[in-house]
């Protein structure tokens, strides 16, 4: 197959010419994982939070009667529903079909994602035993996940896989409010009433996370994206002292990791609600600050910035578009392009994932997003 991607040259440390004629080796790099890298790419990478699954045809005929979690534990159910969406609609990233509770769940702890409802706790974590009483997660324990890993690269060929975890924070709301939560008071209560045993707690999922994303990208994965879905409920002093350490932790475990091709994956790092957060969210380790749709990408390139160094974004149509006449709908894409291109360059300079400013809603018409696929492609293809 002639690949369309552009390609990256490697040499070897010692400065002895590669095993080309014309001294490197040309292999293809992926548009997703170039932009991510701030490399000149063929066209603006596009893929979608949850674009695998809860919207299309296909994927509610291979779920019937598979609870969640038993769904993301079955690699060649994984792996079919990863697939979908790259069938339907050529996105240029395919991302891990499993859930962020999936490695609590995985270590022992006793929870399940309800119908309607999310991931539900038994047992609350409120407590200094409770804390203690949480199980390390182990590799092993995620076999279902690397098997799902390694038979999905197998399938994607040139388009790269892209693992998740949530952040600390957000696996820790859940396990403190023991269940999804409005306002994540009793979250904030804790942070503020003992910092010591909220550190505590974070710094083990921290590991937790971590692992996660390690088995992920040990087995192919090419990027990753760290979700701090609830970060938003947080003031920038808060999340600086109690959520963005622990998020550091993460990804610095990801950035000491290398890829196939030797290279560093790139670490997405995106949240809800976190305009206010975005120079602290890229501080923490992000080479791709993710954007919301409250946020433009002008004024996010800013934020993600404001200490000095340069990183990529990705973002952020507002997935209510989806819902619009096709006409409203690709004058929303061309807008976060042309927002894109005043934040980042030229389209082929890279620096710029297009993606929702959310999660794909489930009554979207799966036609909605391949005309934002091919919006894309068309206006930014060179």
């Amino acid at each position: 197959m002639t690949s369309s991607f552009p390609t990256a040259r490697a040499t070897s440390t010692s400065g002895a010419p590669g095993c080309g004629d014309d001294g490197g080796v040309s292999t293809p790099v992926p548009p997703l994982v170039a932009a991510c890298r701030q490399e000149p790419v063929t066209r603006t990478p596009v893929w979608f939070m949850r674009q695998a699954g809860r919207s299309l045809p296909e994927y509610k005929r291979v779920r019937e009667g598979v609870p969640m979690l038993q769904a993301c534990t079955t690699p060649d159910l994984v792996t079919e529903i990863t697939m979908q969406p790259v069938r339907r609609y050529g996105v240029d990233g395919a991302v891990l079909y499993s859930d962020i509770v999936l490695p609590l769940k995985a270590a022992g702890v006793d929870l399940d994602i309800v119908p309607g409802t999310g991931p539900v706790v038994a047992k609350p974590v409120r407590t200094a035993a409770d804390v203690d009483a949480l199980p390390e997660l182990h590799p092993d324990q995620l076999e279902p996940v690397a098997q799902a890993v390694r038979q999905l690269v197998g399938e994607l060929g040139e388009v790269p896989l892209i693992g998740f975890a949530g952040a600390p924070f957000t696996l820790a709301s859940y396990l403190v409010e023991g269940g999804p939560s409005k306002d994540h008071a009793a979250t904030k209560t804790f942070i503020h009433t003992d910092p010591g045993l909220w550190r505590a707690l974070a710094d083990k999922l921290a590991r937790t996370s971590a692992t996660f994303l390690q088995v992920q990208v040990e087995n192919g994965a090419r990027v990753v994206q760290l979700f701090d879905s609830w970060a938003g409920a947080l003031c920038l002093a808060d999340y600086r002292a109690h959520a963005m350490p622990a998020s550091a932790s993460v990804l610095a475990a990801v950035g000491a990791l290398r890829g196939a091709d030797g290279q560093p994956v790139p670490r997405i790092h995106f949240g809800v609600g976190t305009g206010e957060l975005l120079g602290a969210m890229g501080e923490a380790g992000a080479d791709v600050v993710g954007v919301d749709y409250r946020v433009s990408l002008r004024d996010a390139a800013v934020r993600a910035r404001a200490d000095g160094t340069r990183r990529a974004l990705q973002g952020n149509l507002d997935p209510a578009l989806l819902g619009a006449p096709p006409a409203v709908l690709e004058a929303a894409v061309d807008a976060v392009l042309d927002d894109a291109a005043a934040a980042v360059g030229s389209p082929t300079a890279g620096g710029h994932v297009f993606n929702l400013g959310h999660g794909v809603p489930p009554t979207t018409d799966p036609d909605s997003l391949l005309r934002v696929v091919e919006r894309v492609h068309e206006r930014t293809s060179r």
